[in-house]
């Protein structure tokens, strides 16, 4: 059975499509930059560190996200922290990854967008065996005019592998519609769009993604059952979804990791894939996140082989690419590996 074979969802190839490279820096590493930059009072070994990373709920979240970055102040800090997101990426063998960078978070340490991505480019470049590339995340807490500044800033440096945009933060107190105009720009400068939707806030939240922004992706899209509507409007649009159910469980998204609709959306023939989105801030991890969808939510492993091509399909690679990673994931032999 799969149920107890977790050597299984290790070892099968993997796609990411929503992860911040923030929140996969490994703890250990994080804990290095505290001491780097004169230690915490409140923070006396790395223990404490991660019960840090404990959240009531998703205004926690983003307190704790805010607090934490304070320590990445160097361009060389991103080098190193890229490069051993790269190395455990490749570890879990995951293929190819869409990766969110959040570079104004550290223009209060001085550090320029077009010089952050040189540098995180840098690090993940040290791991060729997996593929990054990076969406940039424009905060929607910035507000729409930070957000253009933005966007123009990093549209000098997509040759450092930046392939589109999306806008994350509070959700809950800014919604999607102030920044139409980024997006069309976005959109003309030949960049991809996605939206973090339907997380801290409800369906409309998604609408607004979706007719204001006219984005090709949702990122989460958990509440989007709220209204009825939308599901059918993202079933018959096959608009994909990277939903992220663990990550909804340890921000209060979710009560219950059995209560997530990812196995409703599937079952409903939504374009579900599935992703770990900060798994160091949460302690989660893909493999972890496809047992989940097997043990709480009735999928077979040819459902969870399904949900990574998923992630293919919804990728922003080119259409020779796309399918040239269908076919090698596609026919992995670690697929067989699993039995119903």
């Amino acid at each position: 059975m799969i149920r107890s074979n977790t050597d299984w969802f290790e070892n099968v190839p993997k796609v990411e499509l929503h992860l911040h490279l923030e929140g996969a820096f490994p703890v250990e590493a994080t804990w290095e930059l505290v001491q780097k930059y004169g230690g915490d009072p409140t923070l006396p070994d790395i223990e404490a560190l991660r019960q840090r990373f404990v959240f009531r709920d998703f205004p926690h979240f983003i307190e704790t996200w805010i607090w934490r970055n304070q320590f990445l102040r160097e361009y060389e800090d991103f080098t190193r922290l890229s490069e051993a997101v790269a190395r455990d990426l490749a570890r879990q063998n995951v293929r190819y990854a869409e990766a969110f960078v959040s570079p104004f978070d550290y223009r209060r340490h001085g550090l320029k967008p077009q010089e952050l991505l040189a540098a995180i480019r840098a690090g993940l470049s040290q791991v060729p065996s997996v593929e990054v590339a990076l969406v940039v995340d424009l905060v929607r807490d910035s507000g729409p005019e930070q957000a253009m500044i933005t966007l123009h800033q990093v549209d000098e440096v997509t040759s450092e592998g930046v392939i589109g945009v999306g806008i994350g933060g509070s959700e809950q107190s800014f919604p999607p519609e102030p920044f139409a105009e980024v997006y069309r720009e976005a959109r003309c400068l030949g960049l991809h769009t996605s939206a973090h939707a339907g997380e801290a806030a409800g369906a409309a939240s998604v609408w607004g993604a979706i007719r204001a922004l006219q984005v090709e992706r949702i990122g989460h899209g958990t509440r989007a059952e709220e209204d009825p509507r939308l599901v059918d409007y993202l079933a018959e649009t096959q608009l994909p979804l990277e939903m992220c159910p663990l990550s909804n469980l340890r921000t209060g998204v979710v009560r219950s990791i059995d209560e997530h609709p990812v196995g409703r959306y599937y079952r409903r023939g939504l374009l579900v894939t599935v992703n770990s989105d900060d798994p160091k801030l949460f302690g989660n991890s893909l493999a972890e996140e496809y047992q989940v969808l097997v043990e709480h939510h009735g999928f077979s492993w040819a459902d969870v082989r399904q949900v990574v091509l998923n992630a293919v399909t919804a990728s922003w690679l080119t259409p020779e690419r796309k399918q040239a990673l269908l076919q090698r994931i596609g026919s992995d032999p670690s697929w067989e590996m699993g039995a119903d």
